[in-house]
């Protein structure tokens, strides 16, 4: 697979230097590769996308509802295939691989609705002055650079990409260089809609892909998803343009268990919070703070549902978890497992890399963690729960929020006065009560502290693509 950037309308070859293997992560082996886009192609992008804004911009809301309908419909027309590429590239089973399609489906119909909307939002304001009128006119914010991660695509770039096209703007979508194939479906979906040229361009690439679109100066807005490193660099790059940025990080999100829940459906809660997507997930809860009185009930539980998962190849087996994505994920877990025995930490299943020929680690629990851990105080980005014991409502609360992250938390009790309390004390930026993560589009997605700055999902993400306008009349 060469042609694989979409610029201006047309399917293009790679010009960059960088040679991009596509893996499968249950065997530890490439199946398809392509080549990098060049920093002239990534000029290109951006140069298409601002030639088709004036126009773009102008389209009616209903014009652009149609085209995002069409994008879900599209989406769904190609479901086994995309449901299987995401089998094959991300390790995902194929629950997992069904519900992100299903997620990014929602998110295209969710915006079309409120594409519809948008001549309403633009209304009069009252003013205290006489002799004045005022209105407020919402415009889309440009151009904008949108750079996914590995971990969820089809998701993540539909989270960006629907809010962005409703709201008027044009848009360079950079994938991750480990999952770069599932993106390719939106170009597709493109010319068969006959989106307009330049509304929509893909470039692949690696971190010199990323860093050439972070750093153009024909953006008007970046919105990045990813580590906190690169992050860091993005939004450099964004100072350095006095350009707005949406940055969705990291987190390191706790799990609070009290002793008046129900063990388990408190199990369940806790197996899927860190075992989805085998925690590669920002939100994943990898910290576990369970009260007391319920601790030596549970744990034994948890143990045993961590160790009857079934772990293996979605493509040939009925899996629970699947492998780590990357070799580069695979062995950093492994590195934690390493520091988890040199700190002496208490394993109570896992702690391994598992011997299959792919990226496969084991479920992993470790009890009684000391908070100067950094097992504890890091994100690992994979199946790997830490637990710590708590007494008090408010010893756990400052423990949950005795972090540098702030993205997500989950709070799992009977007493639902308790629940609301808790959930309204934590410093994070989405709270789920007796749950697992139930995301849904009409929601805000975001975190506080390092896990970012912005919202995406619901109406705050559509306002992120849009700029204010005030126009002001004088009467006289």
């Amino acid at each position: 697979m060469t042609t694989s950037h979409y610029i201006a309308g047309r399917w293009v070859d790679g010009q960059g230097s960088d040679c991009i293997s596509v893996n499968d992560p249950a065997l530890g082996q490439p199946f398809a590769e392509l080549m990098a886009a060049s920093a002239e192609q990534v000029d290109q992008a951006v140069a298409a996308a601002r030639a088709a804004l004036p126009a773009w911009k102008c389209t009616s809301a209903s014009e652009r509802a149609a085209y995002l309908r069409g994008f879900a419909e599209q989406l769904g027309q190609r479901r086994e295939a995309l449901v299987t590429l995401q089998m094959r590239n991300n390790g995902k089973p194929r629950h997992e691989a069904e519900v992100d399609l299903d997620d990014a489906i929602a998110t295209f119909g969710y915006y079309a609705e409120l594409a519809e909307q948008l001549p309403g939002q633009n209304r009069d304001v009252p003013l205290a002055a006489p002799g004045f009128t005022a209105r407020t006119r919402l415009e889309p914010v440009g151009v904008v650079g949108l750079i996914v991660p590995w971990n969820f695509p089809l998701v993540t770039s539909a989270w960006k990409l629907a809010p962005a096209l409703a709201a008027g703007c044009t848009v360079v979508l950079k994938p991750s260089e480990v999952t770069p194939l599932c993106e390719l479906a939106y170009g597709q979906i493109a010319d068969t809609l006959g989106l307009p040229a330049g509304v929509l361009n893909i470039v692949n690439g690696k971190a010199e892909t990323g860093a050439a679109l972070s750093n153009h100066n024909g953006l008007d807005k970046l919105s990045f998803t990813g580590s906190n490193n690169v992050g860091s660099q993005v939004m450099r790059s964004a100072a350095a343009q006095c350009r707005p940025v949406t940055l969705e990080l990291g987190g390191k999100s706790a799990i609070l268990v009290f002793d008046d829940c129900d063990v388990d459906a408190a199990v369940q809660w806790i197996v899927a919070g860190i075992c989805w997507n085998a925690g590669q997930m920002c939100s994943a809860t990898s910290r576990l703070l369970v009260q007391d009185g319920i601790a030596d009930a549970l744990l034994p539980r948890l143990q045993a549902a961590l160790e009857n998962l079934r772990v293996g190849s979605p493509l040939s087996e009925e899996a629970d978890m699947g492998p780590l994505t990357s070799q580069a994920q695979w062995l950093k877990v492994a590195g934690y497992f390493a520091t988890a025995r040199e700190e002496g930490l208490q394993c109570l299943v896992g702690g391994k890399v598992l011997d299959r020929g792919g990226w496969f680690v084991s479920p992993t629990l470790y009890a009684d963690v000391p908070e100067g851990s950094r097992l504890w105080n890091e994100e690992i980005f994979g199946p790997v729960l830490c637990a710590r014991r708590f007494a008090s409502e408010q010893q756990a609360i400052a423990e949950a929020n005795d972090s540098r992250f702030g993205l997500v938390a989950t709070v799992c009790t009977t007493d639902l006065a308790r629940a609301e309390r808790v959930a309204d004390a934590l410093e994070v930026g989405h709270v789920w009560i007796n749950s697992v993560q139930a995301v849904f589009v009409e929601t805000s997605w975001g975190g506080t502290k390092g896990s970012g700055i912005g919202r995406e999902l619901g109406p705050w993400g559509l306002s992120g693509y849009q700029s204010v306008k005030h126009v002001t009349r004088c009467l006289g």
